[in-house]
C-alpha cells in the first residue's frame, strides 16, 4: 500500500479528537518522521496556533514566518538542518485555508515524490479537522487566541469557510473584529451553473444583532435550497425577518449570483454593503438601484440587475464599517485609504486580500475596531475550460 493511502486511511478511521496523535504516528511509521506539528489559523488570521496536547509550543505569527509565509502562499518550503529536513505545507482543502503541518524527515529521504505525498496529506488533515468540527470542540478551542463573545461564536458558527477556490473563480472573506463581532455575515454556495453570495449587516449590537443575522441568512438559505431566484430569496428573507420584529428591526444585504458558464451577474443591493469592480489597473463602484433592506416592510418586490464580470475582473463587498469608517481626522476610508489598499494588494490571491484590507483599514481608524467590518473577494477567471473538472 502507497504511504500516503495508508495515512489517509489511519485518519479516516482515527477518533475525532485524536487527528494530530493519529497524523504523528502514522507519520513516524511510514516516513520515519522525527517531528510533526499541526497549526490551526487563529480567528484573526494573527497566528498559527500549535494543536497538541500537554505542553503546547508558542504560537507562531502569520507575519514574518516561513510557516506564515506557507499559509499566505500556499506552497510548502523546507528547511534543511543536516541531516535533517523540515518541510511546513500548506494545510487546505478546496481553498479552505485550514493552518499548516510541518514535518521533518531525514534529508536523504526527502524526495520530489515525498513532498508530493506530503502536500496530499497535508489536504486530507485540513479536510479530517474540517469534518471533525461536527463531533469535537477540540479544534474550535485550540486555535483560539481569546475567549469569544457570545455574540462573536453566534456568528461563527454560521458562517461559511473564509475561501473557496473553483476553476471559474477565486473567492475570499473575512470580518473584524474577529472576537467580538455581532451583526455582519456572509455566505456562500456553489454549484454547478452558479456562486451566490450573500454579504449582511443585522441592525444592533450583541445577540440580539447576531439572532437578527442568523435569521436572514437562513431565511435565503432556504429559499436558496428550494431553488428560488436570487429576487424571491430576498422576498422570503425579508418575510421572515418582519414577521418576527415587525419592521423594528431589519438587515441590510447585498445578494450576488455568478453564472459560471457565462459570467452573468445577477445583483440585489438591499442596504448598506457596497460593491467595486478591479479591471484592468482601475477600481469603479457598482451601484445597482438601492432597495429596501430586508425585514423593513415583509411585502417588498426586489428587482435583480444584470452585468457582465470579464475573466480578470475582482469584485470587492465591503460592509458599511469598512468604506465609513472615519480616521482620527475625519477623513472616511473610501475617501483615498481604499484605492490605495486595493492597489496595495491587487497581486494578492482572494484568500489574502480580506484581512489585508482589514489591516490597511485598522491603520486607517487608529485604534481597535469598533464597528463590524467585513471585506469579501472575488476573482472572475471565465468559463471553465473543457477538459478541466473540479479538484477533489
Amino acid at each position: 500500500m502507497q504511504r500516503d493511502i495508508a495515512v489517509e486511511r489511519a485518519l479516516s478511521d482515527a477518533d475525532p479528537d485524536r487527528l494530530p496523535e493519529v497524523l504523528e504516528e502514522s507519520l513516524c511509521a511510514r516516513y520515519d518522521a522525527r517531528a510533526v506539528e499541526l497549526r490551526l489559523v487563529d480567528y484573526a488570521i494573527h497566528s498559527l496556533q500549535p494543536v497538541r496536547r500537554g505542553r503546547r509550543p508558542e504560537p507562531v505569527p502569520v507575519e514574518g514566518t516561513v510557516q506564515g509565509r506557507v499559509f499566505a502562499c500556499q506552497e510548502p518550503e523546507a528547511e534543511e538542518d543536516g541531516q535533517e529536513t523540515t518541510v511546513h505545507l500548506p494545510a487546505s482543502f478546496r481553498g479552505d485555508r485550514v493552518g499548516v503541518l510541518s514535518v521533518t524527515v531525514p534529508t536523504t529521504q526527502y524526495t520530489p515524490a515525498t513532498l508530493e505525498e506530503l502536500r496530499r496529506i497535508a489536504a486530507v488533515i485540513a479536510r479530517e479537522v474540517i469534518l471533525a468540527g461536527r463531533e469535537s470542540d477540540r479544534y474550535e478551542v485550540e486555535r483560539r487566541v481569546e475567549r469569544l463573545t457570545l455574540a462573536a461564536e453566534m456568528q461563527w458558527l454560521l458562517l461559511p469557510g473564509r475561501s473557496c477556490t473553483r476553476p471559474e473563480f477565486s473567492l475570499g472573506a473575512h470580518l473584524e473584529p474577529a472576537y467580538a463581532i455581532y451583526g455582519d455575515g456572509f455566505d456562500w454556495s456553489v454549484s454547478a451553473e452558479s456562486l451566490t453570495l450573500a454579504v449582511v449587516n443585522g441592525m444592533g449590537e450583541g445577540v440580539e444583532a447576531s439572532l437578527l443575522t442568523s435569521l436572514a441568512i437562513s431565511a435565503l438559505r432556504n429559499a436558496r435550497r428550494a431553488g428560488l431566484p436570487l429576487a424571491d430569496q430576498a422576498m422570503l428573507a425579508d418575510e421572515a425577518v418582519f414577521a418576527r420584529h415587525r419592521g423594528d428591526a431589519h438587515v441590510e444585504a447585498l445578494l450576488l449570483r455568478l453564472e459560471l458558464g457565462t459570467g452573468r451577474l445577477e445583483i440585489v443591493d438591499a442596504g448598506s454593503p457596497h460593491l467595486w469592480r478591479v479591471h484592468e489597473g482601475g477600481i469603479e463602484p457598482l451601484s445597482p438601484e438601492a432597495q429596501m433592506p430586508l425585514g423593513m416592510f415583509g411585502d417588498t418586490h426586489y428587482r435583480p440587475e444584470t452585468l457582465y464580470a470579464k475573466p480578470g475582473d475582482r469584485l470587492l463587498i465591503a460592509s458599511d464599517g469598512v468604506y465609513a469608517a472615519p480616521s482620527p481626522g475625519g477623513e472616511k476610508f473610501e475617501e483615498r485609504a481604499l484605492a490605495e489598499a486595493v492597489e496595495a494588494t491587487r497581486s494578492l490571491p482572494p484568500a489574502q486580500v480580506p484581512a489585508a484590507m482589514l489591516r490597511a483599514l485598522a491603520d486607517h481608524y487608529g485604534e481597535t475596531l469598533l464597528d463590524d467590518a467585513i471585506v469579501t473577494c472575488i476573482d472572475w477567471h471565465g468559463p471553465r475550460p473543457e477538459g478541466v473538472v473540479e479538484p477533489s
